[in-house]
């Protein structure tokens, strides 16, 4: 596991958790799934943790809390699970079968190589690649191009009469 830098982290437990009413936490969860997943946030490399409690008019202790509590993993893992995600997605669709790992790494949101590949291993037990090439194995016709639908070339619809005169 040290290839990829990734170590266990003990849970601490924090005071200010406390200091959120229930009712506030809920409030804020579905503005942060709101931001982050839905207008797609967590694909801007620039957006923090910091950024999202200024949108929320809040600090961010706040969010930590909220995220803490409400997803049980910390910010920066929050937003890494849908940029895996979606990487997962890009990985096994032929639109983006020529591009390289740092090019869907760019498309996701990470800032680099090699934090997308820690967090794609600490999410998935495999590297990017590894994931890509097992899917495709299991399902050799996502290499294939679509067929293309409709008439053949050169063919003409006729429309058949049936009243005879």
């Amino acid at each position: 596991m040290a290839k990829y830098n990734i170590t266990e982290k003990k849970e601490k437990e924090a005071a200010y958790r406390t200091l959120v009413s229930p009712g506030l936490m809920d409030e804020f969860k579905e503005k942060i799934l709101d931001i982050i997943l839905i207008q797609k946030k967590y694909k801007d490399k620039e957006y923090s943790a910091k950024k999202l409690a200024e949108e929320l008019g809040t600090n961010t202790r706040y969010i930590s809390a909220v995220v803490n509590v409400r997803f049980h993993m910390n910010y920066t893992s929050f937003v890494n699970k849908y940029r895996i995600e979606e990487a997962m997605t890009l990985l096994v669709d032929r639109r983006f079968k020529d591009l390289n790992m740092e090019d869907i790494s760019d498309m996701v949101g990470f800032s680099n190589r090699q934090s997308f590949y820690a967090s794609f291993f600490k999410l998935n037990g495999c590297t990017p690649r590894d994931y890509k090439l097992r899917h495709l194995k299991q399902h050799p016709t996502l290499l294939e191009e679509p067929k293309k639908r409709g008439r053949k070339p050169g063919s003409k619809n006729k429309a058949k009469s049936s009243v005879e005169d």
